[in-house]
């Protein structure tokens, strides 16, 4: 018999556990560095911030999900999903830096959904490239 923290099931609830811990944490983040707040403009209905949401939440859960596929414990999973997600975070600086002709946050927040599906494009794009790349 296998000792307990060899167990499949509790290894599955901490990588559960951990990485839901790191994704409540990196939206966190997210939300600090946007000019609007995601989850009023979700309740009033913008489409734009739940798409750029939704493509946030999709890409920081593919990069954990890749961060598990690559590590056999929750330190070293949890230390490259956060790397990850760093990475991730400097992708949306660069989308609002190479629109100069306009403030993506202020689209997003006027319910610009064209702006909107494109964070979300390139939230879940880059999160498929980061993942891949991870050890």
């Amino acid at each position: 018999m296998t000792g307990f923290w060899e167990n499949q099931y509790v290894q599955l609830a901490g990588y559960y556990s951990i990485a839901t811990i790191c994704i409540i944490l990196c939206l966190a983040l997210f939300e600090l560095v946007t000019s609007y707040r995601n989850w009023e403009e979700i309740k009033k209905g913008n489409m734009a911030v739940a798409m750029a949401t939704g493509g946030k939440i999709f890409g920081i859960a593919n990069i954990f999900r890749h961060s598990i596929l690559h590590n056999d414990s929750v330190l070293t999973m949890a230390g490259w999903g956060i790397f990850g997600f760093i990475l991730l975070l400097s992708g949306y600086f660069m989308f609002e830096f190479l629109t100069p002709s306009f403030n993506v946050d202020k689209e997003i927040e006027r319910d610009n959904r064209a702006v909107g599906f494109i964070s979300f494009v390139i939230s879940a794009g880059l999160s498929y490239m980061i993942g891949a790349a991870l050890l």
